[in-house]
């Protein structure tokens, strides 16, 4: 007798467990377009996806106590533990795993939308209902197999209903703007005068209100900047 197909919901469950020790989480599933442009960038057989990052900053001791087994020159050292985990995860469900570092760029943002029914914030960063700016994704599971996911309710998004918007007035050299992001500007002022920013993480990211339960801890803050200073 022929096992039985399985589900979203099966993998999602099978995948949560399995992450559960690094402190990633699953962050929903999406099928894509038959024929579509995405499906053949990533191989014919490609037909679902399984996106992975966090929710908070949960997994950082994991990630800190691992990274303390490292040389300390290790190259981008979240990338890298965070593949570690996909692949090894990946190998136990059979899929194949992709980061968001990889190139040519995978549409992880764009997955992230379908998967969760998220809308950015004026920052750019996707806005949880919960979480707040508070989340990032870590990598994706491909599979060949076109699952079935939970519907995700679509919510009214809180930035519309945000009057103040301290995201965009907190920044010394207004980097945010309802124009885009000043990338060139930031970066010039974090590493610089920007002692503050590289130290307790983004200002315009931590005056948001909303998810500040979720809020990354110093430390990680402080090493996600610095990463960011040092490209």
């Amino acid at each position: 007798m022929a096992p039985e197909p399985r589900t979203g919901a099966t993998l999602l469950a099978d995948i949560a467990s399995a992450l559960a020790s690094s402190g990633l989480v699953v962050r929903g599933g999406l099928n894509l377009e038959a024929g579509g442009n995405e499906a053949g960038a990533l191989g014919p057989g490609v037909q679902s996806v399984i996106l992975v990052g966090n929710t908070g900053g949960g997994f950082w001791p994991v990630f800190e106590l691992w990274r303390a087994r490292q040389p300390s020159n290790i190259a981008n050292p979240l990338d890298t533990w965070s593949r570690e985990i996909l692949v090894e995860v990946a190998g136990r469900v059979g899929a194949v795993a992709v980061s968001p570092s990889d190139r040519p760029f995978l549409p992880f943002q764009q997955w992230a939308m379908r998967a969760e029914a998220l809308k950015p914030s004026p920052l750019g960063i996707l806005m949880h209902p919960e979480i707040g700016l508070w989340h990032a994704y870590r990598g994706a599971l491909l599979f060949e197999e076109r699952l079935t996911f939970p519907r995700r309710p679509v919510r009214p998004h809180i930035c519309d209903t945000c009057r103040e918007k301290p995201c965009l007035s907190s920044c010394p050299v207004g980097a945010h703007s309802v124009d885009g992001f000043a990338y060139t500007s930031c970066l010039e002022h974090v590493r610089t005068r920007g002692l503050a920013c590289r130290t307790f993480g983004c200002l315009d990211r931590n005056a948001c209100p909303h998810g500040a339960q979720y809020r990354y801890p110093a430390a990680m803050q402080e090493f996600l900047m610095r990463s960011f200073a040092d490209r």
